[in-house]
């Protein structure tokens, strides 16, 4: 869900794509209400199917609708460090047209996710017929590649961002993102806005997330445009601080017209990126089943920042605590204890519905805690 009437809207579950209708911030939220103009409102998170639709799910089937309440679950199999998230690179332009399809371009900021089984692509995307947009887009499960006309997507470092994604789109509202494999060659699919891989999010603020438990915890970002699922990882180890990319609605990816933000999983203590950055399935409360996001964008002159549950797809409540800290926030915001709260002394709880706050300059921090 999402904050209401055509403003910044953060996705349920699922594959989520922004919601132009659906909202989390709540009366918990001592945030003031965000009303930009017409123009300038962010759904972010729209279902393919329609507008009203749905979240949609990987590609094999689709998330449930109904809740999933707590369920016996055991420890993530994945070694917490075993994945640095390191991108080299990241600031270099990208040579159009040179390196081989085969070869996935981890010097130019690109950060491999071996896991997802693409050979370090976060999505891989064939479309058939390009009349009016894309149609019959193939999304490539594991153990493909970037193959010979397929859109082949990526994560960057925390703080970057994906910078290449095609002007033409999926003709009933699919997004496609990444770089083209043409000619056996990879080429960028978006000069206007870069000729990098990966770009900053917004400059204005300084948007960060903080781990002060004795575990890891995975954070996860939508793929989006792109796949949509929840494959984007940032490692967030115990005492690390780490930036956490808010994009700039007017300088980032526009869905039919619309701006768009970001949306975080986050997976309870001690999932694995391996395992909490992917699809997951009900039996375990992680990938997209994880039970809290994080909403995250730049828009008229702030950062908007949400923490909600992931529902409808679960209701299984995250393990530890999640607060908003920062001296410019306008605005309370927690997550504890199965509470979502705001007001002044947090006092304006809800266990279903999110609470946002705004920042216009400076650092905000998602604090995790025990």
């Amino acid at each position: 869900q999402g904050i209401a009437n055509g403003t910044l809207v953060w996705a349920q579950g699922g594959l989520q794509r922004e919601s132009s209708s659906l909202a989390p911030a709540s009366t918990a939220s001592a945030a003031p209400a965000y009303t930009p103009s017409a123009a300038s409102s962010i759904p972010a998170y729209v279902p393919q199917e329609s507008p009203q639709g749905p979240p949609s799910g990987p590609p094999d089937r689709e998330p449930s609708e109904e809740p999933h309440g707590p369920s016996s679950w055991g420890p993530s199999s994945g070694s917490p460090s075993g994945w640095s998230g390191e991108g080299s690179g990241v600031d270099s332009e990208f040579p159009d047209g040179e390196l081989s399809c085969d070869n996935f371009p981890s010097e130019y900021g690109a950060v491999s996710v071996d896991w997802i089984g693409l050979g370090g692509w976060t999505g891989v995307q064939k479309p058939g017929s390009s009349s009016g947009g894309y149609g019959d887009i193939l999304t490539v499960t594991s153990g493909g590649g970037c193959t010979e006309g397929a859109f082949c997507s990526y994560a960057c470092p925390p703080g970057y961002q994906k910078a290449q994604w095609p002007e033409t789109q999926g003709v009933t509202g699919q997004s496609v993102g990444g770089v083209l494999c043409e000619g056996g060659k990879l080429r960028l699919t978006n000069h206007a806005l870069s000729n990098k891989l990966c770009i900053p999010g917004a400059s204005q603020v300084d948007i960060r997330v903080r781990n002060d438990m004795g575990d890891h915890v995975a954070v996860c970002r939508t793929d989006y445009p792109g796949t949509e699922g929840e494959t984007v990882p940032l490692s967030a180890q115990p005492g690390s601080e780490n930036p956490l990319t808010c994009p700039d609605a007017e300088a980032y990816y526009m869905w039919q017209g619309s701006h768009t933000s970001a949306q975080y999983y986050v997976n309870p203590a001690g999932v694995s990126v391996e395992d909490g950055c992917q699809w997951g399935s009900p039996e375990n409360p992680w990938g997209n089943y994880a039970p809290l996001n994080l909403g995250v964008g730049y828009s008229n002159g702030a950062a908007w920042l949400s923490i909600f549950q992931n529902a409808p797809t679960t209701d299984v409540k995250l393990d530890f605590s999640v607060e908003i800290k920062g001296d410019g926030v306008s605005g309370t915001c927690r997550y504890s204890n199965g509470q979502y709260c705001g007001g002044a002394n947090y006092d304006d709880c809800s266990s279903t519905t999110g609470c946002t706050v705004s920042i216009s300059e400076g650092t905000a921090t998602f604090v995790f805690s025990s």
